[in-house]
Formats: C-alpha cells, structure tokens, sequence
C-alpha cells in the first residue's frame, strides 16, 4: 500500500484537525446570560471556567436587573437570567417568558465612602446634613435593599430621630444599576453610598473605606436564576446554571463576596 508523503500527508492532516473543529463546534453552544450587575465579576469568572471545561461559549449582559427584565419583556433574546431579586423574575415566570427559578447566592448591603473622607458618626452620620449620598434607583433590587435597611435603622431607635428621612434628604444622585453607585464613591463623586458587600471589587479596595451595616437591619438578599422559555440553548443553560450551583461555581461567588445559596 502506498502511503501519502509530503504535500499529500499534510492535506490529510489539515482535512482531519478540520474535521475535529467542525465536530466540536456542533456539540458547543453559544449561550446568552442576562445578568445583575453586581454578578459582574463572579459570573464572569464562573463563565470562563465553564467554557473551558465544556466548549461552551457564554455571553453576558450586565446591568440592573429590572432594566433586563424589561428588555426580556420587550423581546430580547437570551438563555438564562440571573436576578438580583426574586421581585424582577418572578413577573417574566408569570408571563411565561421564564422557567421555574432556583436560588443560587444571598448579599448584604455595606456602606461605602472614599478613603480620604470618612463617615463622621459612624453610620448615624449617614443623616449628617450636607453629606452626598449615592444609592441605587427605585425599582432596582439594590435600591429596595436600601430602602428596606433604612427603615429597619430608623425602626431601631439607634441612629436618631427621623433618620430615613433625613437620609433621603441627603441623597444626590439615584442610579440605575448598583456598580454605579459604587464607581462613583471610587471617584469621589459622593460621600458616602449604599452599595452590595460584593461591590467591594479588587479595584475599589484602596480608594474606599467600608462600613458594615449590623446584621438585624440588614437581610440578606436572595438571588434566583432560571432558564428562559425563548432559549435555543435549554440543555447547555441548564447545564451552566448547575456549575453556578456547584461547590466550585460556589466558592467562586463566596471569594467575591457572596452568601452561600440557601
């Protein structure tokens, strides 16, 4: 039998590594992830990973969860919506644009200010008049967690009489996503801002001082993830949601500042 040489061997080479890629292709999936912004970092982590272990290609789209609930609602296309409040799936599941959620990681809320300027009073100085306060707007799961920590505060007795109230009058600026509130405080735009623990990104670490709201005023928020009904890509956004939900996909979210699901 005559066997190929040169010119010949090195096309049957070439024809079977294209073979392979073309064959590998077929079984990979191109996912799309509709994500909270404050999962910017551990998603993005968890998703490399996951694509270097399945072929996968995964794409994320990170803002304020109700501003992607109301892009899913318009028609936007994607596989999987990660929330950062049961309040935004929750009305895409009703609509049947979702499928069922399952709660992947819990956060608690800090209180940020710039290195240089710090809170003065502690927390109760949230209330001092002239301070710039920075929080998420309403209707996003941060700016509830705000709002549902501040009235837990003034309930308290602790911080002074009327503190809501003097608090929301100290704010400048409501947001539309909980990262920009805390790139804000980064840059000195603000005195002082409610942000999520896991905001606190390796960038930020140096040019901010944190203050951690005590745990009976602030309740973890729950975060869900589910399949929507429109993706192409079921099985692979199935798959992608159980890593997230794994040990490894797990400790992942915990190095970034993450509550273990519940």
């Amino acid at each position: 039998m005559r066997r190929l040489s040169g010119p010949g061997l090195s096309f049957r080479r070439a024809l079977l590594a294209a073979l392979i890629l073309v064959t590998a292709e077929a079984g990979a999936a191109r996912l799309t992830v509709f994500a909270a912004s404050s999962l910017t970092d551990a998603l993005g982590e968890i998703g490399r990973v996951f694509d270097s272990r399945t072929g996968h290609q995964t794409r994320f789209s990170f803002a304020g969860s109700s501003s992607l609930r109301t892009q899913l609602e318009r028609g936007a296309r994607a596989d999987v919506f990660a929330s950062a409040s049961l309040g935004q799936y929750a009305p895409l599941r009703s609509q049947g644009l979702a499928g069922p959620h399952t709660l992947f990681a819990r956060n608690r809320l800090t209180v940020l200010t710039p290195a240089a300027r710090p809170l003065i009073g502690g927390l109760a100085g949230l209330a001092r008049p002239g301070l710039r306060l920075i929080v998420a707007g309403p209707g996003v799961p941060a700016g509830e967690a705000t709002a549902r920590t501040l009235s837990l505060m003034d309930a308290s007795g602790n911080y002074g009489p009327e503190f809501t109230r003097r608090v929301r009058a100290n704010v400048v600026s409501e947001e539309p996503n909980v990262r920009q509130v805390a790139l804000k405080v980064g840059l000195g735009q603000a005195d002082a801002a409610f942000v999520y623990r896991s905001d606190l990104t390796p960038g930020l670490r140096g040019k901010v001082r944190t203050y951690s709201l005590p745990d009976s005023v602030n309740p973890p928020v729950a975060y869900p993830i589910g399949v929507l009904k429109g993706s192409r890509e079921a099985e692979a956004a199935a798959a992608f949601i159980r890593f997230v939900r794994s040990p490894e996909g797990q400790r992942i979210l915990i190095r970034w500042g993450f509550l273990p699901a519940p």
